[in-house]
């Protein structure tokens, strides 16, 4: 059984087969679908041949369900779902934004799994304590 993605806004299921599919857009208003791996620290992504995912752009993505923004509020770089892990336990997963940028976060209470090269990155927003992480 692969993860599954919710949307943390409408709780709608984002993965289908082997991939996770999310709205995405530039802040030209340049718009497309990407789809993701739902494995975690796995960076392989799939978009319309038209829409290049550009190194160092930040990108705004939406739940393709209810049109919600991704994107955490204060750390606009960081994009969060909600997750069912193989092990059947619910787990908020945040991971980068910006093109190019390789960072996954696992959270479960205290505990923050870290997988991809670009991790320091984002490390100190994951260095605060659990009450206050709902707002990321």
């Amino acid at each position: 059984m692969a993860n599954n993605f919710l949307c943390p806004a409408c709780n709608g299921h984002l993965t289908i087969n082997d991939a996770l599919i999310l709205s995405i857009k530039t802040d030209s208003k340049h718009k497309g679908l990407i789809l993701l791996n739902p494995e975690i620290g796995n960076y392989i992504k799939t978009t319309h041949p038209s829409f290049v995912i550009e190194k160092g752009v930040q990108y705004i993505l939406y739940c393709p369900i209810c049109g919600a923004v991704l994107n955490t509020k204060d750390h606009h770089q960081l994009i969060k779902l909600k997750m069912i892990g193989n092990d059947g336990k619910e787990y908020d997963v945040y991971f980068s934004g910006v093109g190019g940028e390789k960072c996954t976060y696992k959270v479960s209470g205290k505990k923050v799994e870290k997988k991809g090269p670009d991790v320091k990155i984002y490390d100190k927003y994951f260095e605060v304590p659990e009450e206050d992480r709902k707002y990321l």
